[in-house]
């Protein structure tokens, strides 16, 4: 077909070529980033950080320039950070053992209903699991608040608390996580009793992940409340290597391990050591609570930290050597106390 217009030729040229430039560009921005990701063997090493005062008050308004990260003692570039709220994806995993009397059930409820509801971000995504004799998803991924807190009223409470292997159930699923922010929130009133792993094989499983781990133990049997102060994280030594383990990885101390040999009058207390050893790794932390009636100000203050923390990334050195690789972040003004991840294992 002939064109009626002499131009239309011309036209078509210069569109057939500026699709072509376009793909062009594509490709070799395609190309870069690849070149990043796989070529280069760059992989980004992510760390969440809180930071707080003496009296334990969040500290925000900190720079790119107030952070000194170091990996097994070496300085680290800092290549991605934001002191912005940034989206998380969070999993609530919720105690339904026979020892939640309906009274317990009942604040749990109204506490966990006040996180998502009024304390989040409407961003955040979350899933709920519940556990007793084993663990259970209740409700996957959502950004519907209505379809936890219905979730949450479903839960009927028997049985025992196989909290560690829920916790290690819940790992991989916050993983798959649509926000590079991920963590977990557990809240149970007792020691475990049911779990198949131990404490020493979560930690292990956890150190594997990027996941931020909170817990909330309800113990009644105590005076006042206890938290967890804020802990300038130190650098982890590098022991012998422990047969069955990955070389390289910092001892793992037992404690509260799992297994259905415990007495009952060890079951009816929190275990905060195991707690804080599942925790303390990941940058998360355990507060130990009075009562169920304290459970709001717990969720508050963990939603508040969650709103408050600075994320930094940097470009791992590349060792895939299955070691434990120690983190330590450090701030200019020495009167403030950082919280990070301590490490991370170079699979």
């Amino acid at each position: 077909m002939r064109s009626s217009s002499p131009c239309l030729p011309a036209r078509r040229w210069l569109a057939a070529t500026a699709l072509m430039l376009a793909a062009a560009l594509v490709s070799i921005s395609a190309q870069g980033q690849e070149g990043f990701t796989f070529r280069s063997g760059v992989e980004l090493i992510n760390v969440t950080a809180t930071v707080t005062d003496e009296d334990g008050r969040f500290v925000g308004g900190l720079r790119k320039e107030d952070f000194t990260v170091y990996e097994d003692g070496e300085r680290q570039e800092v290549t991605h950070f934001s002191n912005e709220r940034v989206p998380v994806s969070l999993g609530l995993l919720l105690d339904s053992s026979g020892s939640m009397t309906p009274d317990k059930m009942s604040s749990a409820r109204s506490a966990i209903d006040r996180f998502v509801f009024d304390l989040l971000g409407q961003e955040d995504d979350l899933f709920f699991m519940e556990f007793a004799n084993r663990p259970d998803l209740i409700q996957d991924w959502t950004t519907d608040r209505r379809a936890i807190s219905r979730a949450v009223a479903r839960v009927n409470p028997a049985g025992g608390t196989a909290m560690y292997d829920a916790i290690a159930d819940a790992i991989p699923i916050v993983e798959t996580g649509t926000h590079t922010k991920k963590a977990l929130l557990v809240i149970s009133d007792g020691n475990d009793t049911n779990s198949r792993l131990d404490v020493p094989e979560l930690r292990q499983l956890i150190r594997e992940s990027e996941v931020l781990v909170y817990a909330l133990g309800v113990d009644g049997t105590l005076s006042s409340v206890t938290r967890t102060g804020p802990t300038i994280q130190l650098p982890i030594p590098l022991p012998f290597p422990v047969p069955g383990r990955p070389r390289g990885l910092p001892p793992i101390i037992g404690g509260g391990g799992g297994g259905t040999t415990r007495s009952r009058a060890a079951s009816e207390r929190v275990n905060a050591d195991a707690l804080r050893q599942i925790t303390d790794d990941t940058g998360g932390r355990t507060e130990i609570v009075r009562g169920f009636r304290d459970l709001d100000g717990a969720t508050a203050r963990i939603a508040d930290e969650l709103s408050r923390q600075y994320y930094l990334g940097y470009a791992s050195p590349g060792k895939k050597d299955g070691r434990w690789h120690a983190i330590r972040v450090d701030v200019k003004d020495r009167r403030l106390a950082v919280r990070a991840r301590r490490g991370y294992v170079a699979s």
